[in-house]
């Protein structure tokens, strides 16, 4: 069946095509490079991802991406330095940069990259979150809750202060958890809160996915990759490095610290995500669709740039991205 459909819109993605966004070394042909790579799967805007590090590389990355002149740009995606320094929770986060929020830290960060942070994760368990949260929203950046292990009063604070996104639900903590209350629960039951999935089938299984899906519905739900370099290589056994922390990319396409059960981002495109969610969940390709599209960039105010041309073959859940137009 043939589609067309709004530009794919990813939230969070931390690399592409062997290009690093989180390296200090990263250089702004690369950077074009791995947006050219990721317009063929359909994505037009993306939020370029730093995550945990020292202000230094943080500084030397977020300068050099918010000064490439590419429209797929939409700004940056902050996901810590402020999160959870627990094992599990903290995911593939170097533990040595976790440190308290700070108005004063997120001013510095901010002016590195040029006033064009759109989006913070962080966990409202550390000191000074909430204030943070208040500022953030204030200034017009939407601010996500993850990479956490906070109590239900904890995440009810965050909500109330302004946070309106659960990055990467499900994932970001801790392996073990209570039956009830957790934080995935809390989230799916905030109504104020749009959750974010990596439906990769590495991330989380299927099922939740579907569950999810359902729970939260499909207008709330927004598809991210939260993809490293490794997305668009071929598959095999390579190490990459994200913030400086090595990780490996198997033959099943799993993303993983060497010899530990953490996930490190993942090698999805969101073209198969899509594919995915609409296999996973029962959801139609259409509803899939606006989860990678209209819904993340409604949630950030903007529009979706350019339109998709492509094959969808439902018996085998394929979407095969034929043209981009912007």
């Amino acid at each position: 069946m043939r589609l067309e459909f709004p530009g794919l819109f990813d939230l969070q993605v931390n690399g592409f095509a062997g290009i690093d966004f989180n390296s200090r070394e990263v250089a702004a042909d690369g950077v074009i490079q791995a947006l050219e790579r990721m317009r063929s799967t359909g994505v037009t805007r993306c939020l370029p991802t730093l995550i945990t590090s020292s202000f230094e590389d943080f500084a030397a990355s977020a300068r050099v991406l918010m000064g490439v002149d590419d429209a797929a740009i939409a700004g940056l995606h902050m996901e810590g330095p402020y999160i959870s320094p627990m094992d599990g929770a903290r995911g593939a986060h170097a533990r040595e940069h976790v440190r308290p929020a700070s108005i004063e830290d997120f001013k510095r960060r901010l002016e590195a990259s040029n006033g064009r942070i759109r989006l913070v994760t962080l966990a409202p368990e550390v000191p000074g979150a909430i204030a943070l949260i208040e500022h953030l929203v204030d200034a017009g950046v939407r601010v996500a809750i993850g990479h956490t292990a906070a109590d239900p009063s904890e995440i009810a604070a965050a909500i109330a202060a302004g946070a309106t996104l659960a990055t990467h639900l499900g994932n970001g903590c801790a392996q073990m958890l209570p039956r009830h209350p957790n934080p995935i629960w809390e989230l799916l039951a905030a109504d104020e809160v749009l959750i974010s999935l990596i439906a990769d089938g590495q991330h989380l299984p299927g099922s939740t996915v579907k569950a999810m899906v359902r729970a939260n519905g499909e207008a709330r739900t927004i598809l991210v990759t939260d993809a490293i370099a490794a997305a668009g290589c071929a598959p095999g056994r390579f190490t990459f490095t994200i913030g400086g922390v090595e990780c490996e990319l198997r033959e099943d396409g799993r993303v993983s610290l060497p010899g530990s059960p953490y996930l490190a981002g993942s090698a999805l495109t969101l073209d198969r995500a899509i594919a995915n969610t609409v296999r996973f969940a029962g959801v139609s390709i259409e509803q899939a669709v606006k989860m990678a599209s209209t819904v993340p960039a409604e949630y950030l105010g903007d529009a979706p740039a350019g339109t998709v041309s492509a094959d969808w073959d439902e018996s085998r859940h394929e979407l095969h991205v034929l043209a981009v137009r912007e």
